[in-house]
């Protein structure tokens, strides 16, 4: 090792590219560095803590924790620029987890006095590794939200707590793409698979037949089986990476229909999953109803199968999975589910006259469903010339009725504010909805920022998507340097105050059927969503999800980017408290609400909770100075 290379990387390197340069040149002469090869066991869980700091210069290491049934659960993965070991060493004389060499891998040890000089003495430092212990915490304070005895047998476990490389089928068995069908299916039926990755000239995946497409390729069409199977093989292949998470493949499984994925490392192929290997699980699996829900012509069909759903959200609470982990599935399958409404109502109502794109709005725009979502949607239409608009308006106006009754009989109950594409005012072309977010911006009345703080969530799920992007750039350009417009904005983001009184107690309902109890959804999750829209419509974010939106502020240097990470932990936190409350009272025959007793919650919840609600108060001042709101209240 040259300090001159270890002085380099460091410099690269958070929390470390933040020390003086005099600094790091006597911290590097210091250092020593260590190889692990693939498997070895660094560190083990109730074994002595590490001693050192590990910064892994190259490689990767897995994090994971044995549980009392001497199960292995996943907690991390750890590449190169990352370090392990500064828990360990700080609170305690045992490491608390097992830290494994998943690949082989090379680190720097820094001197743990050192670590601790570097605490106490630089403020960025310290900060980073605090940030980086709270969300450590939080994770821990999530797990022990959770029954961990678990609805069956341990199967959907696989989706959070395994990586794709560990449940792939790793030999792949491939051809070449200028084998014959006769051929292909020789060597499928040798190998007993019910797929074949083919290869191109050089070795690299070119598509991949089924046996499906035998059947509905071949056989139905009389080919000869001397034809070349690269002429109708599939070419759309999707891959994952192998270090993903099984639920990650669940996803892209649901959301574009296949039931092969090709798991790679680095453009290398290292294995094969299929829809089977998810599917071998005991209990509602996610990809079952989605595969359910698109075998349904009718919505009589769809209403047992759209009942599933919340059943999927508490098999995965009692499973462990993270908050946002359900609210991504949830998302999907919704998703489907309203597709195919939407394609059932349209092949009753006959082809649509216009181009149209059907958007969603609120928590279905964000991506943030749980267990009771209303109908929030709308349709852009094309524009028309002025004789056929009117059979164009009456036939939407038909279809949004039609749709509303049908996603009311699927579950989804219709908006109270009627904000739906039923309502004539949400069912317009393109040129009145500019005409729409133009005003809005334009003259900030509170009815006005209402309806921006609703519609400028909107996500396209079906039709013409461009419609959909073309008024998003508009958004986008017309919310340029209007400086009043984000005042108004933020005066009501910072409306909704955490629940925190002088003296950093709880404040809860005083009368009523809910005292002793706060509004989770209003005073904890509210503002992040607020505050995570306006920074990303100042910034030009597209994004709609509020994880989503945070992630892309997470590198500005803007109120967004200096405590987007310690936002994004405080949203997941808060919507985990929130799914586990509506779950037990779901559990407990009761209809589910926001209403949270913080006094029912563990010493490490409330005290997360009260650090979470400090942080949304700072972040709440900080946009007060920043956008001035008092100067137009």
């Amino acid at each position: 090792m040259t300090t001159r290379d270890a002085f380099t990387f460091l410099k690269q390197t958070p929390p470390f590219k933040c020390l003086d340069d005099e600094v790091l040149s006597d911290i590097v002469k210091d250092l020593s560095l260590e190889f692990h090869p693939k498997g070895k066991t660094i560190l083990r869980q109730n074994g002595p803590a590490a001693e050192h700091l590990v910064i892994i210069r190259q490689g990767a290491v897995k994090v994971f924790v044995s549980t009392n049934e001497d199960e292995e659960v996943l907690v991390d993965f750890r590449t190169a620029g990352e370090f392990f070991g500064l828990r360990s060493f700080l609170f305690g004389e045992i490491s608390l987890d097992t830290i494994v060499a998943s690949e082989d891998t090379v680190c720097y040890l820094m001197d743990k006095n050192t670590v601790l000089d570097l605490l106490k003495t630089n403020a960025e430092f310290s900060a980073f590794c605090l940030r980086s212990l709270l969300k450590r915490l939080m994770h821990m304070a999530y797990k022990e939200m959770h029954d961990r005895t678990l609805l069956y047998g341990g199967g959907d476990k696989l989706l959070f707590t395994n990586i794709l490389e560990d449940l792939a089928t790793k030999k792949v068995i491939t051809a070449s793409e200028d084998v014959t069908i006769r051929e292909a299916a020789e060597i499928m039926a040798d190998h007993n698979i019910s797929s074949l990755v083919l290869l191109d000239a050089d070795g690299l995946p070119a598509g991949m037949i089924t046996d499906k497409d035998l059947r509905n390729k071949v056989l139905s069409k009389g080919r000869d089986s001397g034809d070349k199977v690269g002429d109708f093989m599939s070419c759309t292949i999707i891959k994952a990476e192998a270090r993903d998470p099984c639920f990650e493949a669940l996803l892209k499984m649901i959301r574009y229909n296949i039931h092969h994925l090709l798991v790679v490392s680095q453009g290398e192929l290292r294995g094969i999953l299929t829809s089977h290997d998810l599917m071998m699980l005991q209990g509602t699996s996610p990809l079952a109803v989605a595969r359910e829900i698109e075998n349904q012509d009718t919505i009589d069909g769809l209403v047992p199968v759209a009942r599933k759903i919340n059943r999927i959200i508490t098999l995965l609470i009692r499973d462990g999975a993270k908050a946002s982990n359900i609210t991504r599935i949830i998302t999907e399958i919704n998703d489907r589910l309203l597709k195919r409404v939407l394609e059932i109502t349209e092949a009753r109502m006959g082809p649509p006259p216009a181009g149209y794109c059907w958007i969603i709005f609120g928590s279905e725009g964000r991506k943030e469903q749980t267990f009771k979502t209303d109908q929030d949607n709308a349709i852009i239409y094309e524009d028309r010339p002025a004789g056929d608009d009117t059979a164009v308006a009456a036939y939407f106006s038909r279809f949004a009725v039609h749709m509303r009754d049908a996603l009311e009989r699927c579950g989804f109950p219709p908006c109270p504010a009627d904000y739906m594409a039923s309502n004539p005012k949400w069912c317009q072309p393109l040129s009145t909805w500019k005409k729409y977010f133009s005003k809005w911006i334009q003259t900030p009345t509170p009815e006005a920022i209402l309806r921006s703080l609703i519609f400028f969530d909107f996500r396209p799920v079906h039709g013409d998507l461009l419609l959909a992007e073309r008024l998003r750039a508009f958004l986008g350009h017309e919310v340029r340097d209007k400086s009043l417009f984000f005042a108004h904005m933020a005066g009501v983001a910072i409306m909704n105050r955490p629940p925190l009184d002088l003296f950093k107690r709880f404040s809860c309902e005083k009368n009523g059927e809910h005292r002793g109890k706060f509004n989770i959804k209003l005073r904890g999750l509210s503002p992040i969503i607020d505050a995570a829209r306006l920074l990303a419509l100042d910034k030009r974010v597209y994004q709609t999800s509020t994880i989503e939106r945070l992630s892309s502020l997470r590198d500005g240097t803007s109120l967004g980017g200096a405590l987007s990470s310690e936002l994004e932990q405080a949203f997941e936190f808060l919507m985990s408290l929130r799914l586990k409350h509506q779950y037990g009272q779901i559990q407990a025959g009761k209809e589910p609400d926001n209403f949270l007793d913080p006094h029912g919650l563990g010493s490490l919840d409330k005290t997360l909770l009260k650090e979470t609600f400090k942080l949304i108060s700072r972040v709440q001042d900080t946009a007060m100075r920043s956008y001035s709101p008092w100067s137009v209240m």
